[in-house]
Parts: C-alpha cells; sequence; structure tokens
C-alpha cells in the first residue's frame, strides 16, 4: 500500500513538473513569436480620390469585417470580451489614430499580410481573408479608410489568459502571419454579377473560419464555447443543403436564422448583412455549384506554385509581395506594445 501511494506521489509530481515546463516554454515561446521579425518587401498602395472607387472601398469596408472591429467611423471598438481575461480591441484607424504614419507599403503589409510596418506579426488580423484582394479592391479599401475624419478613438488591446498565450506559443493558436501564404498573387479582377467567378472571389471572406477549401471546423483562435464552422462545401452533407435557393440563403445573411427560424450563433452577420443581393446570390452560385468542390481563392486562381515576386500566377496576377526572412529575436527583448487587432467580425454565441 505504502509503494503504491510513493508510485501515485511520484506520478502526480512528475506530471506537475511536465505541466510547468510546458507552460513556461510555452509563454517563452509565445513571446518569440511575437517579436519575430517578417521582412516581406510589399508593393503600394495606389491611394485615390475617384468617387466611384470610393464608394467601392465603402462596400468593402461595411461587407467585409471591418466595422466588426474598427467602427462604421474608423473609431475602434471592442468586439471580444468574453469575461474570462480574453478582451480584444480593434484600434482607431482614422488619421488621429494607428495609421497616422502608415505608407503606401505599410497598408499592403498589414491587411494583405498580417504584418505590421516594424516587420512584427499582428496577432488578431483576418488577413487571409484579404491576402486575395484584387489590386483595384485593395487600393479601394484603403482609399475609403484614408478620407475618415480625424477622431478619438480607442487604442488597441489584445488581453488572453495565460492559457492561450501558451497555445499561441506551442502552435497551436496561429496569429495572423502564420496563417497565409506572403507570395500569393492578387486575385484577377472579375465581372461583377450572378456568375461562380465572382461567388468564388466573394467567398474569401469566409477563409478565416470555414479555411481555404470550406471544409469547416475549429474556428482558429475561437473561444473554446464557440460551435466549429460548418462544412460549406457542395454535396449533401454540407449546411449549404438547408438552403434550397438563393432567396433562402440570402435571408439567412440578412436576419442570422437558418430556414427553420433557429439562430445561427457565431457568424459575422454585421458585415454579411450588408453584402449586396448580388454578390449575395454569387456566393450561393459558387458555394452550390453542382459537381464542384468549392474552394475560395479568388477568381481565376490556379493550382501550382506560388510565384516569386514579380513572377507571374497562373491565375494571372503578380506575387504581392516576396518575403525575404523570418528571424526570431536575438538577446534581451523589450515587450512589444499591444498591436492594432482586426478579428473578422464573430458574433459571440448567445
Amino acid at each position: 500500500m505504502k509503494r503504491w501511494i510513493k508510485w501515485t506521489a511520484g506520478g502526480a509530481l512528475l506530471l506537475g513538473v511536465v505541466v510547468v515546463a510546458t507552460a513556461t516554454s510555452g509563454l517563452y515561446l509565445a513571446e518569440q513569436k511575437r517579436n519575430r521579425y517578417i521582412d516581406i518587401k510589399p508593393r503600394p498602395v495606389a491611394y485615390t480620390t475617384d468617387a466611384q472607387t470610393i464608394e467601392r472601398g465603402r462596400y468593402l469596408y461595411a461587407s467585409r469585417g471591418c466595422t466588426d472591429c474598427h467602427g462604421a467611423q474608423g473609431t475602434g471598438r471592442e468586439f471580444v470580451n468574453d469575461g474570462k481575461g480574453t478582451r480584444i480591441v480593434g484600434p482607431n484607424i482614422t488619421p488621429a489614430g494607428v495609421v497616422a504614419r502608415y505608407q503606401p507599403e505599410d497598408w499592403n503589409s498589414v491587411i494583405r499580410h498580417g504584418v505590421k510596418p516594424n516587420g512584427r506579426p499582428l496577432l488578431v488580423m483576418p488577413s487571409e481573408d484579404y491576402n486575395r484582394f484584387t489590386n483595384d479592391d485593395l487600393n479601394a479599401l484603403v482609399s475609403y479608410v484614408r478620407q475618415f475624419k480625424p477622431q478619438e478613438g480607442t487604442q488597441a488591446v489584445v488581453e488572453l489568459p495565460r492559457p492561450a498565450w501558451v497555445l499561441y506559443g506551442l502552435g497551436a493558436i496561429p496569429d495572423a502571419a502564420a496563417r497565409i501564404d506572403h507570395q500569393l498573387a492578387p486575385s484577377r479582377p472579375v465581372p461583377a454579377g450572378v456568375t461562380v467567378a465572382n461567388g468564388q472571389y466573394v467567398a474569401n471572406m469566409c477563409i478565416g473560419c470555414h479555411g481555404a477549401d470550406l471544409s469547416g471546423g475549429k474556428i482558429p483562435g475561437g473561444p473554446p464555447d464557440w460551435p466549429a464552422a460548418a462544412d460549406i462545401r457542395p454535396g449533401a452533407n454540407s449546411a449549404m443543403a438547408r438552403y434550397p435557393n438563393a432567396a433562402s440563403f440570402v435571408a439567412m445573411l440578412r436576419t442570422g436564422k437558418r430556414p427553420d427560424g433557429t439562430p445561427i450563433q457565431v457568424m459575422p452577420f454585421e458585415s454579411l448583412g450588408q453584402l449586396s443581393d448580388v454578390d449575395a446570390k454569387a456566393l450561393y452560385l459558387f458555394l452550390t455549384a453542382p459537381g464542384a468542390l468549392a474552394k475560395a481563392g479568388g477568381a481565376g486562381a490556379g493550382v501550382g506554385h506560388a510565384p516569386a515576386s514579380g513572377e507571374v500566377g497562373l491565375n494571372g496576377g503578380v506575387a504581392d509581395a516576396h518575403v525575404v526572412r523570418v528571424e526570431q529575436p536575438k538577446g534581451p527583448q523589450h515587450r512589444p506594445s499591444n498591436v492594432p487587432s482586426v478579428s473578422s467580425g464573430l458574433r459571440m454565441p448567445g
């Protein structure tokens, strides 16, 4: 009996040592990851004051998740606060905020690549959704944001419980820059219309939660109580089977409810509800295309290697940025300030 007690106590002690060592290692690695340097050479964004371009930018800002984290006027907002140690606040992106000193290439770095102007990774930013923007759409979005009036707003806040930092350090929770291909060429422009090609382009906004192949699963970085994202690929087992026609799908985007009236717990309806009828119907067409396996990635996206900077890709685009190197910090490091925080605008379950 005494021997069994000794073995049990010894096992518990060993387990405790392993847990403490894992947590300590995770926290150390998290600090290293937060301070790593990602050397990319993004193309500068072309600023414009053209009215049609600004209007396109307004539509993208409203329908692609920007308002969910930065507010309608760009002054920032708190969009996650679970009362359990997780609190995330999107920063003020008016000319009075963090973007005041942005150069044309910095916008590209932050939006498409999830990399701050100083080369450090953003912790929370749906760059995997925006990485496939056409150059024209990126220019339009940035041009719209730049015309905001300077206003006081919120500072960026990323507060996570210690276990979340451990998981981040161990690679279970990726940051924005780790979730994308930095050499991916921008999508080719696609005409507006209720077409599969346009629907494929719109579907890029679904990648952050549903994955590049739209098969769903655990939402990266989401709170533990969030349900898994649904499989929205064509097929009998797809969540899309609930929607017999485009009208029922569009109604869901507008109301947040399934055809049977049950509410959907986690979806960025504040943004999805702003999709035009044309884009919403095109998205439905793409997600239900008969005989096709839906995969986001932009109109005309091809299969093959990622083109290097300046190389023409299979999708007709040119690589947006060339990744030179990723460096881990060496020697003593100063703890970085809170980073600009953006998410896909997911609504907490309720």
